[in-house]
């Protein structure tokens, strides 16, 4: 039986036919994290151990049908199907889509047991998952049924960190959306989450506007007038350390972003692009607002340079090592 002196980081690989495992191997070819975690890899050992091969990585692997098995010193590999899986780098396929949610529910089920401590999903391709049993806009929406939460997108990097109002819907569905309770229970979260969850006990965030330079005294609108500043007077009579709303262009322009600890975006774009362009290669997208915790890469399935063992691994590692260290975070509270 498995000794727990490391944190279990289980690894759900996403579409086979994308990036996805070649950069979860090439993540765990250093081997310093197997100084800092236990791995597990939720796929079929067979499947595996040919992309070891394939993409000429040396790694110690183990194949693993009990959670007992797991052994610190090896990448344990442990089974999502009997289905042998027949590999068509960078195409869109049902097969690929199939892999992708047998893994994701296989690990999903390790997590709800206890039998992992935190989950790191590879990329998958949010039209070929698509199933009877999964109908979501990604793994998030996916996340936050199966665990009942409030489920929060966090992007962070050790540069910038940015949170998500509203997530994967369209913009012109955006104001739509907002009203003064999630403004209030997202900003809340977020602080909740710095100090959980990354060990921030004094955190300053920043809100973005709603209307391009705050409405400029209604002349383009009236929304951060109306809706988003008061909740944000609110916020900070109740001790919180928020600031805004700013004007997104010239907020990032400024670099006034580096004077806080988080900013929370109104919509997807006005927080991913800026994030992006900032840590792309090295960011990391985090479900806040969980009991468990989940990390992912910052980019998809990238199905133009799969299978030529040119994939840059670095969001992937990132991670690994946000997974690690936001454990051990919560370990402390």
């Amino acid at each position: 039986m498995l000794k727990k002196s490391k944190p279990i980081i289980g690894i759900s690989t996403g579409d086979p036919n994308g990036i996805g495992i070649e950069v979860i191997l090439k993540s765990l070819a250093d081997k310093s994290i197997l100084d800092l975690c236990c791995v597990v890899i939720f796929s079929n050992f067979e499947l595996i151990e040919s992309q070891v091969r394939f993409f000429n990585i040396d790694l110690n692997l183990k194949e693993v049908d009990d959670f007992d098995s797991l052994d610190t010193n090896h990448v344990n590999v442990y089974p999502i199907n009997n289905k042998e899986t027949n590999l068509s780098y960078g195409k869109l396929t049902a097969d690929g889509g199939k892999y992708s949610k047998d893994s994701l529910f296989t690990a999903v089920k390790a997590i709800k047991n206890k039998e992992i401590d935190a989950l790191v999903t590879g990329p998958i391709n949010k039209k070929n998952i698509q199933s009877e049993d999964f109908q979501f806009k990604g793994h998030t929406d996916f996340l936050n049924e199966k665990f009942h939460g409030t489920s929060l997108m966090f992007m962070v990097s050790e540069e910038i960190k940015v949170a998500l109002l509203t997530e994967h819907i369209p913009l012109s569905s955006v104001k739509d959306h907002l009203n003064e309770n999630l403004i209030e229970f997202r900003v809340k979260e977020v602080f909740k989450s710095l100090s959980n969850d990354f060990g921030i006990k004094k955190p300053k965030v920043a809100i973005l506007s709603i209307d391009p330079h705050i409405g400029d005294q209604g002349v383009i609108g009236n929304a951060d007038q109306k809706l988003l500043i008061p909740v944000l007077n609110k916020l900070y009579l109740d001790s919180y350390d928020v600031k805004g709303p700013f004007a997104s262009d010239s907020f990032f322009g400024s670099k006034s972003y580096k004077k806080f600890d988080a900013i929370v975006a109104i919509y997807h774009d006005q927080g991913l692009i800026p994030f992006k362009t900032l840590t792309f290669g090295k960011g990391v997208n985090f479900t806040a607002g969980l009991e468990i915790v989940r990390t992912s890469p910052d980019h998809g399935t990238a199905y133009d340079i799969s299978g030529k063992n040119i994939a840059n691994h670095d969001s992937f590692m990132s991670a690994i090592l946000t997974s690690i260290d936001i454990v051990k975070n919560r370990l402390k509270n």
